[in-house]
């Protein structure tokens, strides 16, 4: 199951695994209130994209499809969270204030369109 949160809210048992999806560290917020269990701070958007997005939400769906874009380099480590998220609870946690624009809205999209199981191993054929 695959949840996001804001990293400012609580922790809660439910979370899971939770992933900071940020590209920067949040701030004000300590290692410990944040109660992250893995910074991914790669499958954040670009320090550009963010920029220009500047949580506009005018600006919503060109920076979806930007963000989509960015997101093709990191398909692994999204392969691995939606293996995960099928096993148990993952929260992808987010620093926005906007809880409705911001790119853990995405990633959750995303990485819920992906197959949950590993790819079949090629052969090797013996000579």
């Amino acid at each position: 199951m695959l949840k996001i949160k804001r990293v400012y809210d609580p922790p809660a048992r439910g979370d899971g695994e939770r992933i900071l999806v940020d590209r920067m560290w949040p701030r004000g917020l300590s290692r410990r209130a944040a109660a992250a269990d893995k910074w991914m701070k790669d499958l954040g958007p670009s320090h550009a994209l963010r920029k220009w997005f500047g949580h506009d939400p005018g600006r919503w769906g060109e920076f979806r499809r930007r963000y989509v874009a960015e997101l093709h380099m990191q398909r692994d480590a999204l392969a691995t969270i939606a293996r995960k998220a099928a096993r148990g609870a993952v929260t992808l946690l987010f620093g926005a204030r906007d809880r409705d624009h911001n790119q853990a809205v995405v990633l959750k999209a995303v990485i819920g369109r992906l197959p949950t199981k590993a790819p079949p191993r090629k052969r090797r054929c013996a000579a």
